[in-house]
């Protein structure tokens, strides 16, 4: 199952068709073509009484290719990072609790852009990558060209207790070691596919 966070509707490509969670709005919809996949994602992504959107083959690649072939792709990689204090680090960004990515750069490999992406957005250093994490999906649109981003996500590791600096350029007003137990204000204010990560560091 590959999950999507699309005009602030949930998407979700299965193999199984019962392989879905309960939703108070959904509609699940088998897709035999990527011609059928264009034309439903017109129709259903304007509704307003649709909170979720279940596409459905027995190919589960084939369906994400179909996807896939409507945006223009274009990947990040970030971090989930924790120092020895057992704190985790979150930026604040357009009003909205984030963790820390960006854009991979040409010939850049994505463990590096992770790391790069981090140090660049929270002025820290002495990162490690521990894990691989699972990779998140959104799309938005730049000058009415769809976009779709995944975002290749890192467990890491710093020992750096010097002072965060946010990069202001990139909208971000504030850098924060946060308690798992203490993340309230973050799970009140952030994106599903945070949440959905934040779940891994349990």
């Amino acid at each position: 199952m590959i999950k999507i966070t699309s005009t602030g509707k949930t998407i979700r490509l299965i193999s199984n068709y019962k392989l879905s969670e309960p939703s108070s709005a959904f509609i699940s919809v088998e897709v035999l073509s990527a011609e059928e996949m264009k034309n439903f994602y017109n129709i259903l992504i304007g509704s307003n009484e649709i909170d979720e959107i279940r596409f459905y083959n027995k190919d589960e690649e084939k369906l994400f290719q179909w996807f896939k072939s409507m945006f223009k792709i274009v990947e990040a990689a970030g971090g989930i990072v924790r120092n020895p204090n057992n704190e985790y680090l979150f930026i604040f960004r357009n009003g909205k609790w984030d963790l820390p990515k960006g854009k991979i750069e040409r010939d850049e490999l994505i463990k590096e852009a992770a790391i790069r992406e981090v140090e660049e957005e929270c002025g820290i250093s002495k990162l490690e990558i521990i894990k691989e994490l699972p990779t998140t999906y959104h799309t938005y649109s730049i000058d009415d060209k769809a976009i779709l981003k995944p975002t290749y996500w890192f467990e890491m590791s710093s020992s750096d207790g010097s002072k965060l600096v946010p990069q202001t350029e990139e909208g971000i007003t504030d850098v924060q070691w946060i308690k798992n137990g203490d993340m309230k204000k973050v799970r009140e204010n952030t994106y599903g596919s945070i949440l959905d990560l934040i779940e891994e560091i349990k």
